[in-house]
């Protein structure tokens, strides 16, 4: 089986988690037949689940993908139009591998993979993906790849009336108080999903009123970048809330497996609050199953306002690195219930250790339909600090900025260091903390902090920043 174009150097896609390229520059139909036979070959699969997001090239990649794995003696089931969650649901119900062709986040001109293992077990590039990638890219750069002589079958298989099913078996939304709610998929698959598990597309009405906001799936995202992480992507939502008298706002991402949550005044409730509030739903629920001490996982720059609020509910917080990879190993380790980011990933057990937005926004209407307050309020109960964000500063040596910082930085009160991920420096006190990581990828030091009011928060931002950049 030839290939149609010049060998591509997959180093420029292959990243640690997953595959992110630019459409027929560094991905292209070629690549998605290599890796589909390299899929195979390192995962030992005769089963294969296959899908893509809306983007235009993910149907061309899916079907080349499709052939690769074909090739390599493997059956493979195509799921067709999905979320990444709903691979993740298909692959833990069904115990089989798959892949999902999407950038996520990205901007238009991006596509890439996102690959499982049996069971929603994530592939990284520690765990089988620089495998995969090295494989593939021999096959490229011979310019074919051999095919067994007995060929896998190909079978279709639509899941989402299965995957909102799965996820309303989790949270009982049907004796909520009616509630009125934005929703802004940003031309991505959350206007594929959210009819489905919240509206009555596939199953029963549910006490929602859904306002939509760019549900046309559209890969080219001609209203805004489905990257809701950025504030400037937030705002159509925000002034449709105020403008319906919504009782919330949800923005999802390009591939629907992080949710962001406005308020009814249109401000935006942390990703930590979102943690503190789904934990104690979980808590509960696991300690009602006779659970003694759940666990909960969330990274070292998530609030400190979740291990408080864990503690209090009875379970256990343990915290961890940055990154899904980590997250997911430790909510095996510790058969966690559930886990959460500050950058809007959210872990369940029940889902297969794996995230989900849609099963977040869940729990939150579930919460907010139990109670008579508004969302705000709400929020303020699990958003007692202040914090500044992530704020990125270029430096020429990261370790060497790093090492200034310790040195330079006198707060005048006794302090902690932690190297768990990057520094963190707190005070003794638990009063304040504030950590610096560097990236990977990148010449640039990542700083976040926070602090019990405004003016601590601001002093250590800008304390701690005039160093990293003098």
């Amino acid at each position: 089986m030839a290939f149609d174009h010049p060998a591509v150097d997959l180093s420029e896609s292959f990243k640690a988690y997953d595959v992110r390229g630019i459409e027929n520059i560094t991905i292209n139909a070629d690549v998605a037949l290599a890796v589909g036979f390299a899929f195979v070959e390192v995962t030992g699969a005769t089963e294969v689940l296959v899908g893509g997001d809306m983007r235009p090239s993910s149907q061309e990649y899916l079907e080349a993908f499709t052939r690769g794995v074909t090739a390599a003696g493997a059956d493979v089931v195509q799921l067709g139009l999905i979320s990444t969650d709903m691979l993740y649901h298909a692959s833990g119900v069904l115990n089989a591998p798959g892949v999902v062709f999407t950038a996520s986040h990205n901007p238009a001109g991006y596509n890439g993979m996102k690959m499982t293992r049996a069971g929603a077990v994530p592939i990284s590039s520690d765990s089988g993906l620089a495998d995969i990638q090295r494989l593939a890219q021999g096959y490229l750069n011979l310019g074919f790849l051999e095919a067994v002589e007995r060929p896998g079958d190909v079978v279709q298989r639509n899941t989402l009336t299965e995957y909102a099913q799965y996820l309303r078996s989790l949270v009982d939304l049907s004796a909520i108080r009616p509630l009125k709610i934005v929703v802004d998929a940003g031309n991505g698959m959350a206007g594929y999903t959210t009819p489905a598990v919240l509206g009555d597309e596939v199953l029963a009405s549910l006490p929602i009123d859904i306002i939509p906001l760019y549900f046309e799936l559209d890969g080219t995202f001609p209203n805004h970048p489905a990257n809701p992480i950025e504030p400037a992507n937030l705002v159509d939502l925000q002034a449709a809330v105020r403008e319906h008298d919504a009782d919330l706002g949800l923005a999802f991402d390009g591939d629907a497996d992080r949710c962001f949550v406005v308020d009814e005044q249109g401000e935006p409730i942390s990703p930590s609050a979102i943690t503190a509030m789904v934990a104690v739903r979980e808590i509960a629920r696991a300690k009602a199953a006779g659970e003694a001490t759940p666990v909960i996982i969330y990274n070292l720059i998530t609030s400190r306002i979740v291990p408080e609020v864990v503690a209090k509910a009875g379970g256990r917080a343990i915290k961890t690195r940055v990154g899904h990879s980590f997250i997911k190993a430790y909510m095996a380790e510790h058969c966690a219930v559930f886990g959460g980011e500050h950058s809007a990933h959210y872990y369940f057990r029940d889902f297969f250790n794996a995230d989900t937005g849609m099963l977040a926004a869940m729990h939150v209407l579930a919460m907010l339909g139990t109670e008579n307050a508004p969302a705000s309020e709400l929020a303020r109960q699990y958003s007692p600090y202040v914090a500044s964000g992530e704020i990125n500063s270029q430096v020429d040596d990261q370790a060497a900025t790093i090492a200034t910082v310790l040195a330079e930085f006198d707060p005048g009160v006794e302090v902690e260091v932690s190297t768990l991920d990057g520094t963190t420096v707190a005070a003794a006190d638990g009063t304040w903390w504030f950590n610096i990581r560097p990236s990977n990828t990148e010449p640039l030091l990542r700083f976040n902090a926070e602090a019990p009011d405004t003016a601590t928060m601001e002093w250590l931002r800008d304390s701690v920043l005039g160093i990293i950049r003098s």
